[in-house]
C-alpha cells in the first residue's frame, strides 16, 4: 500500500504564497502519477495539479499561472508551490497517487485558508 502524508498548509493573506508537500511511502508498485485536489466548503472536489512519472504536468484552469507542481525524486515527494493566492483557493488540499493498476491512494488533507 502507498501512504501519503501532506504538510505545509496554513493561513495566508491574499496575494501571499504557500508550499505544500506530499511524501509517499515506498511501494513495490509503480506510481503512474501524483496530484493535488482540493475541496472548498459546499463545493465538489476538483483537480488542482498533477504530475506523471515522466514529469508531465497538468493544472486546473483556475490555478494556471499561479501554482506549480514538482517532484523531488530523491525523497519521493511532490510539492505544490502556490503563489498569488486568492480567497477562492481556500479549502482542504488532498494529495493523490495512482499506481500502475489504477488504484488510487489519498492523503488525509491539509487546510489552506486565504484571507482577504
Amino acid at each position: 500500500q502507498v501512504q501519503l502524508v501532506e504538510s505545509g498548509g496554513g493561513l495566508v493573506q491574499a496575494g501571499g504564497s504557500l508550499r505544500l508537500s506530499c511524501a509517499a511511502s515506498r511501494s513495490s508498485f509503480s506510481i503512474n502519477h501524483m496530484g493535488w485536489y482540493r475541496q472548498a466548503p459546499g463545493k465538489q472536489r476538483e483537480l488542482v495539479a498533477s504530475i506523471t512519472s515522466v514529469g508531465r504536468t497538468a493544472y486546473g484552469d483556475s490555478v494556471k499561472g499561479r501554482f506549480t507542481i514538482s517532484k523531488d525524486y530523491a525523497n519521493n515527494t511532490v510539492h505544490l508551490q502556490m503563489n498569488s493566492l486568492k480567497p477562492e483557493d481556500t479549502g482542504v488540499y488532498y494529495c493523490n497517487a495512482e499506481n500502475e493498476y489504477y488504484v488510487n491512494f489519498w492523503g488525509q488533507g491539509t487546510q489552506v485558508t486565504v484571507s482577504s
